[in-house]
């Protein structure tokens, strides 16, 4: 009898157990940038797609390039990042399926008040550059294969510029502890606009330079390829996918601010 009431009371505890184990599965992990999630973006948009589809998005927040490999490996089942040119390669590698525009914003150039290089006055992004590195101010780079490092780096190539001296600094971190650094040691940085408007350490930093059309920033969506890691939630990654281009997705995206100010624009179906 008791063995029979051991195993009626476990068999019990499976039954009541596993709608849970269900609703636990009812999640994705995403492979994002350290803009979006230190920006504040997904804890604004991923509330409402859980209460829309009854699904969460667990993020991991890296730089583009470590983005990119946490999906090669198949360790994430969604990946939402800016680089378009890695995105396009990344689907051409067969890794993806299908990339799809979600929003934009812009990259601005930051520094210290004073602006011992100019930059203020500089016709355009490669002049700004270009400027910095002939002041020999101190300049800080994420460093970490990140969208914007990525983007920092064509800028400098661009311009011509050797990034060797002691004036630049990599730094191997995210956008947010860029900023910080940058801002104690009045250094010039390459930011994101929205971790920009979500920083507050601004100490004496303030935009400098902006508005060049060379420093649009999109963002885009990957639709991970199911035939090459088939274990991963590939239905409920899809729903994801395409929430953030739909009209209540892309309403999600615009009605993110900070004190007023829109972070993200967004631009699904545009190119």
């Amino acid at each position: 009898m008791q063995r029979r009431h051991l195993l009626s009371t476990f068999a019990l505890g499976i039954a009541l157990s596993a709608p849970l184990a269900a609703d636990d599965e009812r999640y994705i992990t995403l492979a994002s940038t350290t803009s979006t999630e230190q920006s504040g973006l997904f804890a604004d948009i991923v509330p409402q797609f859980r209460e829309t589809t009854g699904i969460d998005v667990r993020v991991v927040a890296v730089g583009t390039g470590q983005a990119f490999e946490i999906a090669r490996r198949g360790d994430a089942d969604s990946l939402l990042v800016h680089d378009t040119q890695g995105e396009e390669q990344f689907v051409a590698d067969g890794y993806a399926s299908e990339r799809l525009d979600v929003m934009y914003n812009d990259f601005v150039l930051i520094g210290p008040s004073d602006d011992p290089a100019g930059i203020a006055d500089a016709d355009d992004a490669l002049d700004a550059f270009s400027r910095i590195a002939a002041s020999g101010s101190p300049f800080t780079s994420r460093g970490d294969d990140s969208g914007t490092h990525r983007a920092e780096q064509r800028f400098w190539e661009e311009a011509g510029v050797d990034t060797t001296g002691g004036w630049y600094r990599e730094l191997g971190s995210g956008m947010g502890p860029t900023l910080n650094t940058a801002a104690g040691m009045d250094a010039y940085v390459f930011a994101d606009r929205a971790t920009w408007l979500a920083f507050d350490n601004r100490q004496d930093l303030a935009i400098l330079f902006e508005g060049d059309e060379a420093l649009f920033n999109q963002y885009g969506s990957l639709l991970l390829d199911r035939e090459r890691h088939p274990h991963l939630k590939h239905d409920l990654a899809e729903q994801w996918h395409q929430w953030l281009v739909s009209d209540e997705g892309q309403a999600a995206i615009a009605g993110y601010a900070i004190d007023g100010e829109q972070l993200f624009f967004p631009n699904a179906g545009h190119h």
